[in-house]
């Protein structure tokens, strides 16, 4: 009888080590990192859907800046053309090349609403006004998915590094860490000068 009392008690204690080795964490944590990946992808996205109609509005007023008008076009097909999936998120390359991308087509951007600003008929237009703040609400959206995406790689991270999650992720996952996403812009870390 006592023998059948130690098999009883040790299913629990199995069980709880089993959960206390990252045998569910380990992949949730994958998971919410992935998902939070596909928020950035999303976001950008959104922002590349917006541009087109943003082009023809400032068309249909500034024809003679066809050279910032082309490069926004530009930098819209390369930052769409690169793609990161959820398999890529070990590999700092692509992450880099996909915020290298995704930055120049800030830059991209940036320029042409200073261009913009020339051009006052333009600046009262409602359909400009519109996608302006479609595109301003977009960049918010993309740096808070940015950071949301940050912070469940960090989550990801710590997981696969700390005991006990350490053991199923190196043992049954095979977990590798993923790459946060860095900003790649020139001069990013440094506030732009205003000058009127």
């Amino acid at each position: 009888m006592p023998s059948n009392l130690t098999k009883y008690a040790l299913v629990p204690l199995a069980a709880l080590s089993l959960s206390a080795c990252g045998i569910n964490s380990v992949p949730t944590a994958e998971e919410e990192a992935k998902a939070k990946w596909a928020d950035v992808e999303s976001t950008y996205q959104r922002r590349a859907d917006l541009i087109p109609n943003l082009v023809e509005t400032v068309k249909s007023f500034a024809a003679q800046e066809q050279d910032t008008l082309t490069a926004v076009v530009e930098a819209r097909a390369k930052a769409s053309s690169i793609q990161v999936s959820a398999g890529d998120l070990q590999d700092s390359g692509k992450i880099q090349e996909f915020a290298a991308a995704q930055g120049a087509l800030s830059s991209s951007l940036g320029r042409l609403l200073a261009t913009v600003e020339a051009y006052p008929d333009l600046k009262s237009n409602q359909n400009f006004l519109a996608l302006q703040s479609q595109l301003e609400g977009t960049e918010n959206r993309i740096s808070v998915a940015r950071r949301d995406y940050n912070e469940a790689v960090r989550g990801y991270n710590t997981t696969i590094r700390t005991f006990p999650d350490i053991i199923g992720a190196k043992i049954i996952h095979g977990a590798e860490p993923m790459e946060p996403f860095t900003a790649t812009t020139e001069g990013a870390e440094e506030a732009p000068e205003v000058k009127f």
